[in-house]
């Protein structure tokens, strides 16, 4: 049993609940783009629905998650109490506070500048500070974290950090070096010209900024996906994880490749130099090592599931494998997504290949089945593991788990799929009008 369970509850029901609203507004935006309805008469509003949608999913959702399921790794993986359980209370309470800042400020139409902030467009005060406590309460999780592995290693010396706590651990040290682009940017850049203390902005310094944690937070979105691909899987399908080693190799590479490649999401920006986009370039490519790495390593412990469980034969032990475990099902959409966003992805960080979709709804459809497919449907799979714990209580309805699952990954391929052939017919995103 989670101790802290209420502490992890109230994470997942706040991110599930704020999940669920930014869910709304991007059905809103896909039915005015629909022949069903008519374009809205105020683009404003579209842009406003823009920026809550992309605040909650790109900032909100993912950290409210990694951070229950952190507090919950605590005490499932290291085997003791949370420590610092009321400065966890009051680093949940510092973040909703600050996403429901953010939130009023956007709904009122004051901060109708998108999730990238895009400066020198200038929203209200009140949403760039909100999107500060967020990370604030981001980083005192980060401080936790240190806290809980430094008192485990020192009752525990020399054995090896438990792997559910190690990836943990780096992932909340990835969030914390990836946040720093972000907030120099609003502390320094956005949030003295919204306060009226300065009239000018460097827009070139801020996309740079930006372009610091733009990408590698898709490595902080993966991060707890990829300990339920390590951790949880390979357990709820009755098998063993191939290779610890390997496991541990994935989730250091990705702390180092991870960091320094968000300038590629600047190939088309004159200001930035062409041998740095070309770093950026080669770096973003290194991520594929991980990437496989885990691949291989999951496929392997898939079979040795399988073949614990009778199966038998070059491809016959795929037969034993239990498709009706949610964690199985989840774990093979989640792969098809992965393997189709990240094909995508190496067009994107092609210096060359970019410049044909840059800006265009493929770089939409990309980003949706990558962090709407592949990393959501683990979140789901988190959810259901942990709900024993957390409820005391069984998790009934697998079949019902099951058709939910089936529902979510049919309707993000049917979604992300036909954005991907728009982006390359040349269809810009981010437009409320678009002739027909």
């Amino acid at each position: 049993m989670i101790k802290s369970r209420y502490l992890v509850l109230a994470h997942f029901w706040t991110a599930f609940i704020l999940f669920l609203a930014a869910l709304l507004l991007g059905e809103w935006q896909m039915l005015l783009r629909s022949p069903l309805h008519a374009w809205v008469d105020i683009p404003e509003h579209y842009y406003r629905s823009v920026t809550g949608h992309g605040t909650v999913m790109a900032y909100v959702f993912p950290m409210l998650i990694a951070m229950g399921f952190g507090y919950a790794i605590v005490e499932l993986s290291l085997k003791q109490p949370l420590i610092g359980l009321k400065w966890a209370w009051g680093a949940f309470a510092v973040a909703v506070a600050g996403a429901l800042m953010a939130a009023a400020a956007v709904a009122s139409g004051a901060a109708t500048v998108l999730y990238t902030f895009y400066p020198p467009l200038i929203g209200s005060p009140f949403y760039y500070i909100g999107i500060v406590l967020v990370v604030v309460g981001s980083w005192i999780w980060v401080g936790l974290m240190a806290v809980n592995l430094r008192a485990w290693r020192r009752h525990h010396p020399g054995e090896p950090v438990p792997l559910a706590m190690y990836a943990n651990v780096a992932g909340a040290y990835l969030w914390a070096w990836t946040a720093v682009g972000a907030a120099l940017e609003i502390l320094l850049q956005i949030l003295p010209v919204a306060l009226g203390f300065k009239s000018t902005i460097d827009a070139g310094l801020a996309r740079v900024l930006f372009s610091w944690t733009l990408h590698a937070i898709v490595y902080f979105w993966l991060m707890p996906a990829y300990i339920a691909f390590y951790v949880i899987v390979p357990r709820a399908i009755g098998g063993r994880l191939y290779s610890d080693v390997m496991a541990r190799l994935a989730f250091a590479l990705f702390l180092v490749f991870a960091m320094p490649i968000g300038v590629h999401h600047l190939f088309a920006d004159p200001e930035v130099g062409s041998g740095f986009k070309f770093v950026h370039a080669v770096f973003t490519a290194m991520v594929v090592i991980p990437t496989l790495l885990t691949v291989f390593t999951i496929c392997a412990s898939v079979e040795i599931a399988a073949r614990l469980r009778g199966g038998r034969g070059v491809l016959g032990w795929l037969t034993a494998l239990p498709w009706r475990n949610p964690a199985m099902l989840g774990l093979t959409f989640s792969f098809v997504m992965l393997g189709l966003g990240g094909a995508g992805g190496l067009i994107n960080m092609s210096y060359q290949m970019d410049s044909t979709i840059h800006n265009t709804q493929w770089v939409t459809g990309h980003f949706h089945l990558i962090f709407g497919g592949a990393v959501v449907i683990m979140y789901f799979i988190i959810a259901y593991d942990l709900w024993p714990n957390l409820t005391l209580k069984p998790l009934a309805q697998c079949r019902l788990i099951g058709l939910q699952l089936w529902l979510w990954f049919i309707g993000i391929v049917v979604m992300t799929l036909p954005w991907h052939l728009a982006g390359l017919l040349g269809m810009p995103r981010r437009m409320a009008y678009l002739s027909r």
